[in-house]
């Protein structure tokens, strides 16, 4: 049986709308009374896993599910070994660098040698100030990164923006922009080279329906 892990959160309500416009249905999930994490379409075709955003690629990587949708963020700060299928073109947000408005810096560049940097995303964030060629410290938080310039803790943070609203209600802007993030199609690779449930047909059911609805 194929088996899918969804993202909770932001991508759930999206990504179960997708499924259900190929057929298969896990809007169960959406149910507030579910406490299941793990629920079968009601045709007995896949079932679907429901875990953290970052611990989809984990659960695909390692073979518990064939298919998973996740964010591209994700995919830029683990580089799970994971086949990348498509792009989905919902939860669209970017990574983007913050600071105080009542700061002097208005760009990355700006910012001091060796001063520091909030974020949940180390890798990426590690990976630009080294483009940059501008040495910093990247202080690893698992939530609330906005606190680090608040608090004087760091001069920037490195975090994913989608409204902007969080940023402003605290007092921050954005001065760069990483990257682009939005959901995409993932497999583990062996299943996907050896088509095991069927996944292909899968696959491009929702590959079509992904260049309709974009």
């Amino acid at each position: 049986m194929l088996t899918v892990a969804l993202p909770k959160g932001a991508l759930l309500s999206d990504s179960i709308r997708l499924l259900k416009s190929i057929g298969l249905d896990f809007s169960a999930f959406l149910d507030p009374s579910n406490r299941l994490l793990q629920i079968t379409d009601p045709t007995h075709t896949a079932k679907a896993l429901l875990v953290r955003n970052h611990d989809v690629p984990v659960y695909v990587e390692y073979g518990q599910a064939q298919l998973g949708i996740v964010g591209y963020d994700v995919l830029r700060e683990k580089l799970p070994q994971v086949a990348h299928l498509a792009d989905l073109g919902f939860g669209k947000c970017r990574m983007s660098v913050a600071v105080k408005k009542s700061s002097p810096y208005r760009s990355a560049l700006e910012l001091p040698l060796h001063g520091r940097v909030a974020s949940k995303f180390v890798r990426c964030a590690r990976e630009y100030f080294n483009s940059l060629d501008l040495p910093v410290e990247i202080v690893p938080l698992s939530g609330s990164v906005e606190l680090g310039p608040i608090t004087g803790m760091s001069e920037a943070i490195v975090d994913l923006v989608a409204t902007g609203t969080t940023l402003r209600e605290n007092g921050l802007i954005e001065t760069d922009v990483l990257f682009e993030s939005t959901a995409r199609l993932i497999a583990h690779p062996l299943s996907y080279r050896l088509n095991t449930d069927e996944m292909q047909e899968w696959i491009e059911k929702i590959r079509a329906t992904t260049e309709v609805l974009v």
